[in-house]
């Protein structure tokens, strides 16, 4: 398996990836305090494919699709929508934070072993008996505070890359925590260079962020587009400071959409297609040339997803 990314369908070469968004959902069935009046369900596989094929038209080719199980991931939808809109799609395996498994599935009675003998079967065999397998490993934590079952649930992480080679993805809540989950997971044994350090444009600090980037974790500019967290305005200045100081192969981009009121195919927006039609061109217009928008959009992912030790 070293050397190719594993999706939904079976496994690829990174080469053929194309523009990749590394943080998002496509399909999804929360517990009931989660929806927020239905708006945080997305149970519509038309709806889900129309979406990827808009997403194709802006130049997309893959999508990280980090729904948990406790957030209602369902591996043969994924692969369905994946077949039918010729876009790749990479699943998870693990879970986010206990905000969201809480009431849900009991991951804090899980045992590190526990955790990582589910990991390992959703990578290698398949999630959940669907034979459909994950392509990274999910861990999250709390908002500023790391609980104990979280913390299981990072080292499991960790262990699982090791035994698998799979990369691994974090939820932080706000963008709290990620100096915190990089030493857990460094600990633990984990390649920094095939870990992503999720929402870190929740909070925007640069000193923090190129410290993990020369740490070599690769930094989550994953709420693309949400102002109400940080303006883009910031998030290109930060990207491009990123560039100059030398770590622009640390960033990956996605939007994080997982609202029926972010998406087109649900009436919403912007959709997948903000950040190759809308934050590519604000991006160059700050001065980053070819290279280095192929580096954030397609290089940068790719690499990431790519199973096994770094070249």
């Amino acid at each position: 398996m070293s050397g190719q990314v594993r999706t939904v369908t079976g496994d690829v070469d990174p080469g053929s990836l194309g523009v990749t968004l590394g943080h998002e959902h496509l399909f999804t069935r929360p517990a009931e305090r989660l929806q927020d009046g239905g708006d945080m369900v997305l149970d519509d596989e038309d709806r889900a494919v129309a979406e990827l094929e808009l997403f194709q038209r802006a130049g997309g080719g893959a999508l990280v699709e980090v729904t948990t199980p406790e957030f209602g991931r369902d591996p043969l939808a994924l692969r369905r929508i994946s077949e039918r809109s010729g876009v790749h799609v990479i699943s998870t395996t693990g879970h986010a934070s206990a905000e969201y498994w809480s009431g849900v599935i009991d991951v804090d009675a899980m045992t590190e072993d526990d955790l990582v003998a589910e990991m390992v079967t959703d990578l290698v065999t398949g999630m959940a008996d669907t034979g459909v397998r994950s392509g990274i490993i999910k861990a999250g934590t709390s908002y500023e505070v790391v609980l104990a079952a979280e913390e299981r649930v990072l080292r499991a992480a960790a262990r699982a890359q090791r035994e698998t080679g799979a990369p691994i993805t974090t939820h932080t809540s706000a963008g709290t925590m990620a100096r915190e989950q990089a030493d857990i997971l460094l600990d633990a044994g984990a390649d920094p260079y095939h870990v992503c350090l999720g929402h870190l444009d929740r909070r925007l600090d640069f000193d923090t962020h190129r410290g993990l980037a020369e740490d070599g974790f690769f930094l989550g500019y994953d709420c693309v587009s949400k102002d109400w967290y940080e303006p883009d305005a910031r998030r290109v200045e930060h990207i491009v400071r990123l560039f100059e100081a030398g770590l622009g192969d640390h960033i990956c981009l996605s939007g994080d959409l997982a609202r029926r009121s972010q998406l087109v195919s649900w009436g919403g927006g912007p959709g997948y297609t903000y950040i190759p039609w809308r934050l590519a061109p604000w991006l160059r217009r700050a001065g980053l040339g070819d290279d280095e928008l192929r580096a954030l959009m397609v290089d940068n992912p790719a690499r990431l997803l790519t199973w096994g030790p770094r070249a």
